[in-house]
């Protein structure tokens, strides 16, 4: 919980051009009713969710959001009409999560290896996403969404650092989803930087290096109290995790998909949940294979144990 605290504290050093906004503008006014939830929009074509046994509905699902860029350039459109092509997605996906009962959803808004695209793809990027959760924030407060940020804060503008601030203070009693936004993220540098911050600790005498294992290192991570990611889904037909959620995905179900992040809806979500479920995660452990039908299959509780669920 020390690197969150710092984080929180230590303002990001590089400003943006649409800095005109007060820095110490206040939280918006939350739901006047707490509880009073507005159920999600179902989904233009009336598709409902599957029927997935809730034992076997992922808790959390990682998604990086690729394909803006290749959706835009096949239209002959700018590729920063692919992002903003991809704000609805974003919004659609947390209703159908929502909807089948997923509990977590962590979208790769912007990597730390971002920084190497175009000074105008970057610049449009930290507007983009600062806009964005100053937009969206009403709606997914209203539905009770959570938000989060995980990352890095050297280099963000501080307005995106402050809406995203804001976002989390607002929102942070809301348990119908957590939606965490992976800003200036990566894996690699998550990883590093709570070494460096157990480094710290032990050098101060704080932490005794022979008690250090994995729940140590996991107790430095940006989100400490994140739940491994079951499923991991990666739209565009790409397959690679390019440094994302390294940790936490150990032992996530991979999905790849044959679509633009773009053209992505909930219903996509929904058919990668259904291939997460069919699927037997035996987390390093063996067993003898169950006859078609029957059996059981395992799964994490909240402690990391794993537990033996019957079908």
């Amino acid at each position: 919980m020390l690197r969150r605290q710092r984080r929180v504290r230590d303002q990001g050093s590089v400003g943006g051009p649409s800095e005109g906004r007060s820095a110490d503008r206040r939280v918006r006014t939350a739901r006047t009713a707490p509880g009073a939830l507005v159920p999600p929009d179902p989904h233009p074509s009336g598709a409902r969710p599957p029927d997935i046994p809730p034992e076997f509905v992922p808790k959390h699902v990682a998604i990086v959001m690729d394909g803006n860029g290749r959706w835009a350039n096949q239209r002959g459109l700018p590729r920063v009409e692919g992002h903003k092509r991809g704000e609805a997605v974003v919004l659609d996906v947390a209703r159908g999560a929502i909807e089948l009962g997923v509990k977590w959803i962590s979208l790769y808004a912007f990597s730390t290896e971002n920084w190497k695209r175009s000074p105008d793809e970057v610049r449009f990027l930290m507007e983009f996403n600062r806009d964005v959760i100053h937009r969206r924030v009403d709606e997914l407060d209203s539905m009770g969404v959570r938000v989060r940020w995980a990352g890095r804060q050297p280099r963000l503008w501080r307005s995106v650092v402050n809406e995203l601030q804001i976002a989390e203070q607002r929102t942070k009693g809301n348990k119908a989803l957590t939606l965490t936004m992976c800003v200036n993220y990566g894996g690699r540098a998550e990883i590093g930087d709570a070494a460096r911050e157990i480094a710290r600790l032990v050098a101060a005498g704080k932490i005794n290096p022979d008690k250090v294992d994995e729940r140590t290192i996991a107790r430095y991570l940006y989100q400490p109290d994140m739940p491994d990611v079951d499923l991991f889904i990666r739209p565009s037909g790409e397959q690679r995790t390019s440094n994302y959620l390294l940790w936490q995905s150990a032992y996530a179900e991979l999905v790849f998909q044959d679509i633009l992040w773009p053209d992505f809806d909930r219903r996509d979500l929904w058919r990668a949940c259904e291939t997460y479920a069919s699927r037997d995660r035996r987390f390093g452990g063996a067993k003898d294979k169950a006859a078609p039908g029957g059996g059981t299959a395992q799964k994490q509780d909240e402690t990391g144990e794993v537990q033996e669920v019957a079908r």
